[in-house]
């Protein structure tokens, strides 16, 4: 056991002195590529001194190092020093020994590192750095889109699903309470999809998240639009669907820009019914005209944003796509609709474009909705009806489990 102990701290000590020595080179440029030169001398002595051994291909190791270390002309540099030594060493191998295309091989290999490394000097920056900002870009953008929390009462999910499974995606969303009174939410889908439109959605994303909560409700859109129009991207647009809603008292105000209508489901009636709200495309008029279409979330009732990657395919229009939208979610009813933007993405979501949804739900009080039931009965009220009875029994089994 001790021995086993000893052996693991051994391990842990070369791995932090390595990781020391990495960031060491990665400060300093001129470090590294001394010591990528020395280690390309050292493996070629070591090639030479035991050729049954030590392969020649063992150069390859400092090459692909220098792609990740270095900047673009000390890389050159290294190449060529390393197709130098490399061509010695193959030469001073037996003559039945490929040696040309040892040589030839080697120069691709060079080729190709550097052919990566001019791409990622346009940026800047060298080896895996350029890979980095993306991913820390790409969790910026997963960070806003993260639905902030509610009071008890409120529950709100959110899923998208990038075309092709890329992780950018031309759909986001943003959120914000204002003093923990009102709830805004948009969700955005930007022109394009996946990848090509992923650069555009990162700018939006933090522009339009900068803009909720800030400006009045009202004047989100107009100024999202006026933002998109100082961008000069030609024909490149955006649509959005914005949603404020009280959640003290359930109302909301839902307001669209050339985007796919939100979605309401009543739990008394067992009804879905469609919040309509004209506007144009962002970025492409100068003093738009943005509706508002107002409404309540009551107990057990539930709000649906989605993009038109969730409900437009080819060979299906939008209404088509919303009923089957919507008749999926209604089997969520029974569980409370947790865990259904997840669901619907899967199951919905077209697998050629970016799909998104956001879902707003007020959960329902059980012991409200059994006082109500009896207190109907005794004041000889008119009973609900059975789809309403129906309903209503779905929410109590999905809060009572």
């Amino acid at each position: 056991m001790s021995g086993g102990g000893g052996g693991n701290a051994v391990l842990r000590r070369v791995g932090r002195r390595a990781e020391s020595l990495l960031r060491r080179a990665r400060q300093s440029h001129q470090l590294a590529f001394v010591g990528l030169l020395a280690l390309t001398a050292t493996v070629s002595s070591a090639a030479l001194a035991m050729p049954g051994f030590i392969p020649t291909s063992i150069l390859v190791i400092p090459l692909l190092l220098g792609g990740l270390l270095l900047r673009f002309r000390a890389l050159v540099l290294l190449t060529f020093c390393t197709l130098a030594i490399g061509s010695y060493v193959v030469s001073e191998r037996a003559a039945n020994l490929p040696k040309a295309g040892f040589v030839i091989v080697l120069g691709l290999i060079g080729w190709i590192v550097l052919t990566g490394a001019k791409v990622r000097s346009r940026l800047g920056v060298q080896g895996t750095r350029g890979e980095t900002m993306l991913m820390e870009l790409r969790d910026t953008l997963t960070a806003q889109g993260e639905l902030p929390a509610l009071p008890a009462g409120w529950r709100a999910e959110q899923a998208i699903r990038s075309a092709g499974g890329a992780s950018f995606s031309g759909d986001f969303v943003v959120s914000t309470t204002r003093g923990d009174e009102v709830l805004e939410i948009a969700l955005v889908d930007v022109s394009g999809k996946g990848i090509d439109a992923g650069t555009r959605a990162l700018l939006l994303s933090g522009a339009f998240g900068g803009l909720l909560g800030v400006v009045p409700v009202e004047d989100f859109l107009p100024a999202a639009n006026h933002y998109l129009r100082r961008q000069d991207w030609n024909d490149d647009f955006a649509t959005v669907v914005h949603v404020a809603v009280d959640l003290r008292t359930g109302e909301f105000e839902v307001r669209t820009a050339g985007h796919p209508p939100a979605i309401q489901f009543d739990a008394w009636s067992g009804r879905w019914l469609t919040r309509d709200a004209d506007g144009p495309l962002l970025g492409l008029v100068e003093h738009p005209d943005f509706t508002v279409n107002r409404g309540q979330l009551k107990l057990g009732d539930a709000l649906f944003l989605y993009s038109d990657g969730m409900v437009e395919t080819p060979r299906r229009d939008i209404g088509q796509g919303t009923d089957r939208l919507a008749g999926h979610a209604e089997r969520l009813v029974a569980h409370g609709f947790k865990g259904a933007a997840a669901e619907l993405v899967t199951e919905i979501g077209g697998p050629g474009d970016d799909s998104a949804i956001v879902v707003i739900h007020r959960q329902m009080n059980p012991a409200d909705l059994v006082i109500t039931e009896m207190q109907a009965d005794r004041t000889g009220q008119q009973k609900p009806s059975r789809r309403r009875r129906s309903a209503v029994l779905r929410q109590l089994k999905a809060y009572t489990a």
